[in-house]
């Protein structure tokens, strides 16, 4: 399993590097080039989500006590990924200015309502990315929530199964005094049964030796 995780981590490392490096380089490329940079970018960074979705359902699947490092290293690509998003953006906007120079460039007092547009589809742009984002952070902080749900579930889960082996544990140990208490009982009772029998031929003894001994008495006398 970490197998699989360490593979997209390295295929997401290699992939926000050439991210990273495209985004700087995207200023500084004429416009024919920065179009399709730009276009590049977001389908790379498209790539990039999808690895960390793979990446999350990879630890996922890792058992709870060895899960904690590497949530704390998804945490860390998605801060990175955040970064990267950010930066991508402040140079998109660049670009958009850069074409809204342009077109006031050939005309620019018969370009003014393309400039406006221009602005209009940069805020709407801007709002659009804004709200991806909360949700994007609010799908996490749900994710995150489900995740730590699901180990206390587990942890619950390991708890009420020692509670169980102690309970069997326990009666096993009751049956076991049961079955010693029942030896003991028995063995009392033959011993009380061995008393009785015993003072039972006392008394029979006792009282054929006083038949015995008055027997004598009575043909002693006779004979006198």
């Amino acid at each position: 399993m970490s197998s699989d995780f360490e593979g997209y981590e390295q295929d997401f490392a290699v992939l926000t590097a050439e991210i990273t490096n495209k985004i700087a380089r995207v200023p500084r490329l004429p416009p024919d080039e920065k179009k399709q940079m730009v276009a590049n970018v977001e389908k790379q960074l498209e790539e990039a989500k999808e690895l960390l979705e793979q990446m999350d359902l990879e630890v996922r699947e890792i058992p709870p006590q060895s899960r904690g490092m590497y949530s704390n290293r998804m945490r860390s690509y998605k801060q990175e990924m955040g970064k990267l998003e950010t930066d991508f953006k402040r140079s998109r906007i660049a670009y958009s200015d850069e074409v809204r120079n342009e077109l006031l460039g050939d005309d620019g007092n018969s370009s003014e309502n393309q400039l406006v547009k221009l602005r209009e589809e940069r805020a709407h742009l801007l709002d659009n990315t804004e709200r991806l984002e909360r949700s994007s952070r609010r799908l996490e902080a749900g994710y995150q929530i489900a995740v730590e749900t699901e180990q206390i579930g587990q942890e619950m889960l390991e708890n009420l199964s020692h509670d169980r082996e102690k309970i069997q544990r326990a009666r096993e140990r009751l049956r076991e005094t049961d079955a010693n208490l029942g030896k003991s009982s028995r063995v009392l009772t033959g011993m009380l049964r061995r008393i009785i029998q015993n003072r039972i031929l006392i008394v029979i003894l006792g009282i054929v030796l006083v038949i015995t001994i008055l027997t004598a008495i009575t043909f002693s006398v006779r004979g006198h």
